[in-house]
């Protein structure tokens, strides 16, 4: 998330300022590289891992802040996110060598089972998964935001950069088309973010090598097919961050200006310089911090190291999805480079067996290839990346020898230089065999933490509705998280429980049918009375071109309009459908739509979203909810 000490309520002098502390930290970076100052021939780890806290259903819970004060505060370790259903659990580097694949797990594991106590201490749960699948459009109020002012302030400056909502659009198995208001669709997702320090003059190498690595281990990590209901991308979350914290107005989308959220364009040549510079010239400052400490160049001079705040806070903002970190270890710089695109989940087995691979296989290629920036076009590189994001083990991947070929059968050609990677780095056989076997396994069986999410939501969903198979498909995945083994090894889903359902029917949006038959104010009357006769439905919703719900048109009028011969000529919709029009949210208690169907003796309600039609709810629908809660 980068730094979090942010000055809220900044003026354009505050902005200024930053900008001239923010180049004096560029200044002072690249004078600490002339001077090598940065510590050198030491190789450390690290990773941060994010959860979603949830109740026994499944469904997002919001009680990060209690859940933090229970594990002593926020702090080195805990952390909050921008949602106030996550948590993020931070772990001190770690030595690249020996067993510290085994150490970097127990650590994990141990810091995991304390958040689960602390979670259930609060009556709730805590799970690693990429997009939680119970997740909805009611989850994205400014309510559910962690309430620290930073993150409002977060909100409210992107979105004036931004000019306007937020447009979503993914196409998978299904499509998300959609616009938001404010940055909460952010939270939807959780990384497994790793780090690895490296020398200032391999950091061109390793860092190319790093992005190339990234594409190809990403086919086999996926766990984030499901988002808001919809089966879309292996690895969602990809397409999910880039498009949510876009906040490029339309005349710079029009213009080709760079996306906040990217992969890259193109090979780094010689230094981390150029991504620095990159960053500083081709993004605006978003938020300036308190400006605490003497100028860098000060600090230079006294023969100390600066920590070089705004740069830091300048590079929090800027979401490659490699990106170079600045820090300082004991008194000394260091440089390394913080990789994003991995999802959390689905066990601390499957994380460590990714991170492996990913670590062994950047070495591996340096060590076997030197600088791959020189061996092949970038382009090939990033369509390796959103290749892998979108179809996983099935994705079409570019390699060195200018051969393309499948995800699965690359990854396991590559498995041999991943180890030969680990082996490099003095790593012990045991713990590199270990988890290069687990993911070779993932992806001999095929069966990625998306696959199984994905089949096992399709077999549910052809035997129960829909919100019933996404908690189904959550509860299910939490249990087996909790096991050992790792989810190539998993069973499918299993059917979910009767006395489950319950929470599966709450609310309008779970009970609402989507599939809709519209017509507009212009159609013939005889369009609608087709589509009744045809679809066994006895309402039609009007809507104009935006998709805002205008009128609704029942059996009984139009058997009116037909019976008075309105059927040709200037006749239309508009003419007899009724425009006052009783509608309801998705968020409205399944329980306060009953009442209003029986009070003001309707036979239906429309579900509308900022005006906008999204749903029906008909008393036939209510005949299936009480059909599946006596069973």
């Amino acid at each position: 998330m980068g730094r979090k000490d942010i000055h809220v309520g900044h003026t354009p002098e505050e902005l200024r300022r930053f900008e001239e502390r923010l180049l004096a930290d560029a200044d002072a970076f690249e004078q600490l590289l002339a001077e090598e100052r940065f510590e050198t021939g030491v190789r450390r780890i690290g990773l941060e891992q994010e959860l979603f806290l949830i109740d026994e259903h499944g469904r997002p819970v919001g009680r990060a802040m209690e859940v933090l004060k229970s594990l002593g505060g926020p702090g080195t370790l805990y952390q909050p996110e921008l949602a106030r259903f996550n948590v993020e659990v931070a772990l001190e580097p770690l030595l690249f060598e020996g067993d510290c694949l085994t150490r970097l797990e127990r650590e994990l594991r141990k810091h995991l089972a304390a958040v689960q106590r602390a979670a259930q201490h609060h009556g709730v749960d805590a799970v690693a998964i990429g997009i939680l699948p119970t997740l909805g459009w009611e989850h994205l109020g400014l309510d559910w935001m962690t309430p620290l002012p930073r993150y409002a302030e977060i909100n409210r400056t992107m979105r004036a950069l931004r000019g306007g909502d937020f447009r979503i659009q993914i196409r998978g198995t299904d499509t998300l088309h959609a616009t938001h208001d404010n940055l909460m669709l952010e939270s939807f997702n959780t990384s497994f973010q790793l780090h690895m320090q490296v020398d200032p003059d391999e950091f061109a190498p390793m860092y190319n090598a790093m992005q190339l690595a990234s594409g190809v281990v990403l086919a086999a990590a996926g766990n984030s097919p499901l988002l808001l209901g919809l089966r879309l991308w292996e690895e969602t979350r990809i397409a999910l961050f880039r498009q949510s914290v876009d906040m490029r107005s339309d005349h710079h989308q029009a213009r080709g200006s760079r996306e906040r959220v990217f992969f890259g364009d193109r090979w780094v040549k010689e230094s981390v310089l150029e991504l620095v510079r990159d960053d500083i010239t081709h993004f605006r400052v978003i938020l300036p911090l308190d400006d605490d400490e003497p100028w860098p160049a000060e600090v230079l001079a006294r023969g100390e190291i600066p920590s070089l705040k705004a740069l830091a806070m300048h590079n929090g903002t800027v979401y490659r999805w490699n990106r170079p970190v600045y820090g300082v270890f004991e008194g000394r710089p260091t440089l390394r480079i913080e990789n994003r695109p991995l999802p959390a989940g689905p066990t601390v087995l499957d994380g460590l067996a990714n991170l492996s691979f990913l670590f062994g296989l950047t070495l591996g290629l340096v060590e076997e290839f030197g600088d791959v920036g020189k061996k092949m076009p970038f382009h090939d590189c990033q369509a390796n990346f959103f290749n892998a994001a979108s179809t996983g083990l099935r994705a079409a991947l570019h390699w060195l020898d200018g051969r393309t070929r499948p995800a699965d059968e690359l990854v396991l050609q590559l498995l041999p230089l991943a180890a030969k990677g680990l082996e490099t780095a003095g790593i012990a056989a045991d713990d590199a065999n270990r988890y290069l076997d687990i993911l070779a396994g993932r992806v001999a069986s095929g069966q990625t933490g998306s696959r199984w999410l994905l089949e096992g939501f399709n077999r549910l969903h052809a035997l129960v509705p829909r919100d019933e198979a996404l908690q189904g498909i959550t509860r299910d995945y939490v249990l087996r998280q909790r096991t050992t083994r790792p989810v190539h090894s998993w069973k499918p889903a299993a059917k979910p429980e009767r006395q489950s359902r319950r929470a599966a029917y709450e609310t309008v949006g779970q009970v609402m049918h989507r599939d809709l038959k519209t017509v507009q104010e212009e159609d013939a009357v005889r369009l609608a009375e087709a589509m009744m006769r045809w679809e066994g439905i006895r309402h039609i919703p009007v809507e104009n071109a935006e998709g805002e719900l205008v009128g609704l048109v029942t059996l009984s009028e139009l058997l009116e309009a037909l019976k008075a011969g309105k059927t040709v000529g200037d006749v239309h919709i508009g003419d007899i459908m009724r425009r006052d029009v009783r509608t309801v949210s998705a968020s409205t208690r399944t329980l306060e739509a009953i009442r209003i169907l029986r009070e003001e003796k309707l036979s239906c309600l429309p579900v509308v979203r900022d005006g906008k039609l999204i749903g029906m709810l008909t008393s036939a629908d209510f005949l299936v909810v009480s059909a599946r809660l006596l069973e």
